[in-house]
């Protein structure tokens, strides 16, 4: 990182950016060419996962090629200046990389909804057949992550 006092190396501070985050943007990669889709999410033991359909192009995609970027941010603020050049913005961010995986299995689908579920909300209910055969899983092992801040 080119400028080291912006870094956020604490742990801690970067999952609870990651948590506090309603989106995450989910980037990808076909023919060089990228692509990137803001995605509800869940996040748990270094492990993302998104809710998908079955099919489109995001999965297509993945299902090429698996290595992914993603990015949280948070804690926006701009703060305003005589000069215009010299407006800027409060923020805190999380980028990183990682390895997707497509997930069919029922029974892993369930323990992932469940996880996406309660980074909205306490409440779960049970999943119907129909809805969890029509929807498919990204799971996101993360390889590698840093965080980083201005104005906090």
């Amino acid at each position: 990182m080119r400028k080291k006092e912006r870094e956020i190396t604490d742990t801690a501070v970067i999952e609870s950016i990651i948590l506090k985050s309603s989106v995450c943007r989910l980037a990808m990669s076909e023919n060089d060419r990228p692509y990137i889709v803001l995605l509800s999410f869940g996040y748990k033991d270094n492990t993302l996962y998104f809710h998908s359909a079955r099919e489109g192009k995001k999965v297509d995609i993945l299902r090429k090629n698996s290595k992914v970027c993603f990015e949280f941010d948070t804690d926006h603020e701009i703060v305003s200046s005589e000069s215009p050049c010299k407006w800027t913005m409060k923020y805190r961010s999380v980028i990183g990389k990682g390895k997707a995986s497509l997930i069919h299995d029922p029974e892993a689908k369930r323990q992932a909804f469940d996880i996406i579920m309660h980074h909205y909300s306490d409440k779960v209910s049970a999943y119907s057949e129909a809805g969890l055969d029509n929807s498919l899983i990204i799971k996101v092992e993360i390889e590698r992550i840093t965080g980083k801040q201005l104005g906090y």
